[in-house]
């Protein structure tokens, strides 16, 4: 009971979220510009760590977790603590020369592909390469991408890659501004994320 407790109160403030309306214009030549601005200005931040909740649902199951997610360069290290995807707490890390995932009954998995990896060992399907991008709020640059802005003149929705991703709230103090709140959905996944902590090496 506890436990249960517990998990809700983790994804309650998420639930909240999903339930406020959210005002939408699509991107005219303005808007676009300063979202070009904002991913030149990101588009060497690749040293940080961000800390936060994470809630999955594959549209039967689900759950939630703290995590916490390093990027130095290539290099990544993506540690899951809570039954949100396993059942148990879970280590993916890596860069360009393969991934490991630690944490799974069976001992460690290595392969050459991080995303490869999370499916033949979880049956996820996890957008890791364009999810690097998304967090900071930028497109990835994998394909075409569609933006809607939200009345403070930052994306509120990013089609790409056969997923929607919805900033649901925004840190403005930064400059430039960061994501805390996104929903990340493609059927039948979705993904919630909330930060509680940016740290830029």
């Amino acid at each position: 009971m506890k436990r249960n407790l517990r998990i809700l109160a983790a994804i309650l403030p998420l639930l909240l979220a999903a339930c406020v309306p959210a005002v939408r214009v699509k991107g005219d030549a303005g808007l676009l510009d300063a979202q070009a601005m904002r991913e030149q200005a990101l588009a060497h931040a690749d040293h940080w760590t961000l800390e936060g909740r994470l809630g999955v649902s594959d549209g039967k199951t689900g759950g939630s977790g703290s995590f916490s997610w390093t990027q130095n360069g290539e290099q990544y290290e993506f540690v899951l603590r809570g039954p949100a995807i396993s059942g148990m707490n879970f280590r993916l890390s890596g860069g360009p020369d393969g991934a490991s995932l630690e944490g799974l009954n069976g001992g460690p998995l290595h392969g050459s592909d991080a995303e490869l990896l999370m499916h033949k060992a979880l049956g996820w399907e996890v957008p890791l390469r364009d999810l690097r991008a998304w967090v900071l709020g930028l497109r990835a640059d994998s394909g075409e991408a569609e933006l809607s802005f939200g009345t403070n003149r930052l994306p509120s929705l990013l089609q790409q890659d056969g997923w929607t991703v919805d900033y649901r709230k925004w840190d403005e103090s930064r400059q430039p501004p960061l994501p805390v709140v996104v929903f990340a959905g493609k059927s039948p996944y979705k993904v919630r994320l909330s930060i509680e902590s940016w740290h830029f090496n």
